[in-house]
């Protein structure tokens, strides 16, 4: 399947001042990105992977947004949600935790290589401009935005915004709707205690990195797949399998209708390493386990970005 074939996606308003661009079905490096404005003012969270998906948000920001955002936030340095950032600048200031922009500068391009069939189109990387650490308070017009930082979650570093007077929570690739999480690069146990930090705030919407806008219940379904990946790893070590070996033996279980389940075998690696003590966050080898994830797919996974 190419970009052509699936619908093109559109900026829809969840809550007053709010908009999401949901690109579903949301498996690899198809995210959500959204858009908050007020007081004529507009912060855009997460861009998109390709040129042609990149193209396409700004004319559904324009459109709301004539200009295009004040401000880009990037919820983390993976490529499906920052390559669009060339697009939006320099009219728009970019803003990221100081971690995501340093893991951006150094993963570079590289997600393209994962996929080299995809029709990246012309993409340059636009380094955030401004960085924080903990959090940061923006506002457009009546709206809040609220960012702050979770280290480790889906990577080492990894920011949320939530729009309090809304109620709308966008989470970023910490928390998935209908998609399998993936951890290789953050924590399980960091990963879990930001849930419990989300559902703190009392969100009404939850508007995931993945999947389809939902409620507290993508809270809830993200949490039960974290704890039986944590079981799963527990047992496998018990049993002296490998990651590998024991995502064979337990295959996706009652997550079988989560998209993209072969980040079964990543997910494992990182659950493994933490329950042997490596600190929450710290790098693993995430070539090893990538190939063990194409090996148990049966092939490199579809990516329709």
């Amino acid at each position: 399947m190419t970009t052509a074939t699936l619908p093109l996606p559109a900026l829809r308003e969840i809550a007053d001042g709010v908009h999401v661009f949901e690109q579903l079905p949301g498996g690899w490096c198809i995210n959500n990105a959204g858009l908050v404005t007020g007081g004529g003012r507009a912060i855009l969270i997460d861009t998109v992977a390709t040129e042609a998906r990149a193209r396409r948000l700004r004319e559904e920001v324009e459109s709301i947004a004539p200009g295009g955002p004040d401000i880009v936030v990037n919820t983390h340095f993976h490529g499906d949600h920052v390559f669009g950032n060339s697009h939006f600048v320099p009219r728009a200031t970019v803003v990221a935790a100081e971690g995501t922009r340093s893991d951006m500068a150094e993963s570079g391009l590289g997600l393209c290589h994962l996929w080299p069939d995809v029709d990246w189109g012309h993409t340059e990387l636009a380094l955030p401009d401004l960085t924080f650490r903990d959090s940061l308070t923006l506002r457009a017009g009546g709206l809040t935005v609220e960012l702050f930082e979770l280290a480790p979650a889906h990577t080492a570093s990894d920011v949320v915004a939530w729009v309090p007077e809304r109620r709308v929570l966008f989470t970023g690739d910490v928390a998935w709707s209908g998609v399998t999480p993936f951890v290789l690069m953050g924590s399980i146990e960091g990963s879990l205690r930001a849930i419990d930090r989300f559902r703190a705030l009392g969100p009404e919407i939850v508007v995931s990195g993945h999947g389809a806008v939902g409620g507290p219940e993508v809270l809830d379904a993200t949490e039960a797949y974290l704890r039986w990946i944590r079981g799963l790893a527990e047992q496998g070590l018990r049993d002296g399998r490998s990651p590998l070996e024991a995502a064979r033996a337990a295959g996706p279980g009652e997550f079988s209708g989560l998209l993209d389940p072969e980040r079964l075998v990543g997910n494992l690696h990182r659950a493994y390493a933490e329950l042997r003590g490596l600190p929450p966050g710290a790098r693993i080898d995430v070539v090893t386990p990538f190939r063990e994830m194409v090996e148990f797919n049966g092939g490199l996974p579809v990516c329709h970005a």
